[in-house]
């Protein structure tokens, strides 16, 4: 597997840690003014975010699921805790994250992390695209007047739109960093252009002493290690009941957004992640951070796309950003604060760019009218509401169009044998969406006293179409015939052997040789129906 510098990142050469560590420290100055926004998001104080940042960033780049993936503390998660915060206090926020960091190692320990498998391609077009608004409409507030923290925090809220020159300023920085990053990977791969666009830009705005707004701006980035700290909350069953709620939905929140950031950092890596895997290092990123001050997090997927593009491939780069990052709050938040602002949206518009699936129209036009409806609702809940509840709001609506579809599938075709039997062979999955059309398919009454049920092209799938066969047997056997069942597969033998409402005799098939013969007869069932 070569990245984009054109070598196999496999081996730890000295070009393939030069590229690692550069891009880690793309990530880390990316990291700062997000850490601090969301930190004011969620009504906490900045090392909040950025000790979040530094512990779930490092531990989840040495231990989880997919290298090139950079985590920390992200939005979505902040809007869900700042109604904690406000009412309880931080303490109980960080109790919350302990819990949230034990619900996502368990997941793991159960292996629910496969679930993801489940989202359909529709809602990940809709999830990239919508993502990339998101990303493209948080960068809107750095045009905006620098006000207190809170407004800054909020991005488009509160403050007053730039105008005039400082605009035109800040416009024009931001197209210079996109130019930088568009135009220097067809001259040079030695820098990652991400790195170089902001080290440029900051270079002549402090050079030339240009008055725009800058990191330091936003809050001081200065402090000291992360202190070990255990929430001071009551151990007792009224915290629980306060806490619980809100790391439930942390937990799933967090989760679903790391997965999906797993999947798409390995379509662009052409790399396999290990879910389960993620799912308990997040945990555990999680419970530590909780222990250390930190606001919790999950996977970023923008600032992840930034480590992918300027050649992070492995572990490296997450945890050279995560270091960095914790050497800015040691050691340089003097030189990080004068970094301007216009650096890092450029940065991320670049982001976005990269982000948005542009090929979603051409899918549009070739794919089905379902399918392309599902794309714009999974992206238009992305905007309006979060990136978690899109996802969810996404699989339901199609699971429940697949059941719809998979319901009007059932139908069967009759014929009577010589003998006198007649011969139903079913066709579609039986289900509970389907069982009311399975029941309707069947006349008892006009039947002979022997029926054939042939499920050869039929499956028996859950409790619904269990009960549907019961109630048919039922029908034929108030009329005084007989009902048999043949050619179930061997999962769907055991689903009606176990269920103890049917007897199931079989033998062996001498035409099939594979399948069998189920007779239920006038006598199986009791005065109970």
């Amino acid at each position: 597997m070569s990245n984009v510098s054109g070598f196999d990142t496999t081996r730890p050469t000295p070009a393939v840690l030069k590229t690692e560590i550069l891009s880690g420290l793309t990530v880390a100055l990316a990291l700062v003014p997000e850490a601090v926004a969301f930190a004011f998001v969620a009504g906490v104080e900045p090392l909040v975010g950025l000790y979040a940042a530094f512990i779930v960033g490092l531990i989840t780049a040495l231990i989880g699921g997919r290298p090139g993936m950079i985590s920390g503390a992200t939005g979505a998660l902040a809007v869900v805790m700042v109604a904690l915060v406000a009412e309880h206090g931080v303490e109980y926020l960080f109790a919350t994250v302990v819990l949230m960091g034990i619900l996502q190692i368990l997941a793991g320990i159960f292996r629910l992390g496969r679930f993801i498998r489940l989202v359909p391609h529709a809602v990940m077009l809709g999830f990239v695209n919508g993502l990339a608004i998101v990303i493209f409409l948080a960068q809107l507030g750095q045009f905006k007047v620098p006000g207190s923290a809170e407004a800054s925090g909020h991005g488009m809220a509160g403050g007053e739109w730039l105008s005039g020159g400082p605009l035109a300023i800040m416009l024009g920085l931001v197209a210079l960093t996109m130019a930088i990053i568009w135009l220097l990977p067809k001259v040079t791969n030695v820098i990652p252009a991400p790195l170089a666009g902001i080290l440029i830009v900051a270079l002549i705005v402090i050079g030339f002493g240009i008055d725009v707004p800058r990191v330091g701006d936003m809050a001081s980035v200065e402090g000291g290690l992360p202190p070990f700290h255990v929430p001071m909350v009551p151990f007792n069953l009224e915290t629980l009941e306060i806490i619980l709620p809100y790391a439930v939905i942390l937990a799933a929140i967090g989760l679903i957004e790391s997965l999906l950031t797993l999947n798409l950092v390995g379509q662009m890596t052409d790399k396999r992640g290990g879910a389960s895997q993620e799912c308990v290092a997040q945990g555990v990123a999680n419970t530590v951070t909780g222990f250390f001050g930190g606001m919790g997090g999950c996977a970023m997927i923008g600032q992840s796309m930034i480590n992918v593009k300027s050649g992070g491939r492995t572990r490296i780069a997450g945890i050279a950003a995560a270091l960095f990052l914790l050497s800015f709050i040691l050691f340089a938040s003097p030189l990080i604060e004068q970094i301007p602002l216009a650096a890092l949206v450029g940065v991320m518009f670049m982001v976005v760019i990269g982000t948005f699936a542009w090929n979603t129209f051409r899918i549009m036009r070739v794919s089905t009218k379902f399918a392309s409806f599902v794309t714009i609702l999974v992206t238009v809940v992305t905007v309006w509401q979060d990136l978690a509840v899109a996802v969810v709001v996404g699989v339901i609506v199609s699971a429940l169009q697949y059941a719809w579809v998979n319901a009007t599938r059932i139908s069967a075709r009759s014929y009577t044998t010589p003998e006198g039997e007649k011969v139903y062979q079913v066709r579609g999955p039986l289900f509970f969406g389907s069982a009311a059309g399975f029941t309707e398919l069947f006349t008892p009454k006009d039947d002979p006293k022997l029926v054939v049920v042939d499920f050869a092209d039929s499956r028996v799938a859950d409790q619904s179409a269990l009960n549907a066969i019961e109630e048919l047997t039922v029908k034929y056997k108030e009329l005084g015939k007989e009902l048999q069942l043949r050619h179930l597969s061997p999962d769907c033998q055991r689903l009606l052997s176990q269920t103890g409402m049917i007897i199931v005799k079989s033998e062996d098939d001498p035409d099939y040789q594979l399948a069998a013969n189920y007779s239920v007869n006038t006598g199986l069932f009791g005065g109970g129906h």
